[in-house]
């Protein structure tokens, strides 16, 4: 697959997705699933491997939780080899993002990517999530298939602002984990539709603080 294949496969997902991607997003994003698979060969970035299993595996399955955002600045806990930071950040680059992860050498991929396409909204972090303390908190903490909802919660609820949400990308709807959740939280479910991943289920946590809470 070429780059301009890629280009046009990206596109077309975004448009199914019903998004609209900023000059130059999509040549972005194909350049991201470039250098992964470049990278890929010589250390262990991602198990999907397959260019055009990573546009829907990574980059539409990313884009896919852009409209659930909220505020300013996002933080992506786990992010490892950028996702769903890096996506989100090249198609939506009004938003401050900052990628978290305690892998040394996918955090040095991310910043390949960062300062290869000059990715100016875009920061990293190594660092575990239960020990950062940034001095500031987040409008949007997201995480792809990191861990159980509720060790979510412990991990990075101190880097939410009280106002602010907890996303997790997860796969089966996970009853089990919600029926875990600490009291003094609340969740929406949201089903999602990737296009090329139709057979494969994807929901989306959306978790805040209760506002007895938050009081």
């Amino acid at each position: 697959m070429n780059h301009d294949e890629l280009v046009a496969a990206i596109v077309v997902g975004a448009q199914e997705l019903q998004q609209s991607l900023p000059t130059g997003a999509a040549d972005k994003l194909a350049q991201l699933l470039e250098d992964l698979a470049h990278w890929g060969r010589r250390i262990n970035l991602t198990a999907i491997r397959n260019l055009p299993d990573t546009v829907t595996g990574h980059i539409l399955d990313s884009l896919s939780v852009q409209p659930y955002l909220r505020g300013k600045t996002v933080l992506d806990v786990g992010t490892g080899a950028g996702f769903p930071g890096l996506p989100l950040a090249i198609v939506d680059p009004g938003r401050e993002f900052e990628l978290l992860d305690s892998n040394g050498r996918k955090i040095g991929f991310v910043q390949h990517v960062i300062g290869k396409l000059a990715l100016a909204n875009v920061s990293t972090v190594k660092a575990r999530a239960e020990d950062y303390a940034p001095g500031k908190r987040f409008d949007t903490v997201i995480a792809r298939a990191l861990t159980a909802i509720p060790r979510f919660i412990e991990l990075s609820g101190h880097l939410m602002r009280e106002d602010g949400v907890l996303l997790a990308l997860k796969g089966k709807y996970p009853a089990r984990e919600l029926d875990e959740l600490p009291d003094n939280w609340e969740y929406d479910v949201i089903e999602l539709r990737v296009p090329g991943l139709e057979q494969h289920s994807r929901h989306l946590i959306v978790l805040k603080r209760r506002r007895s809470a938050a009081a």
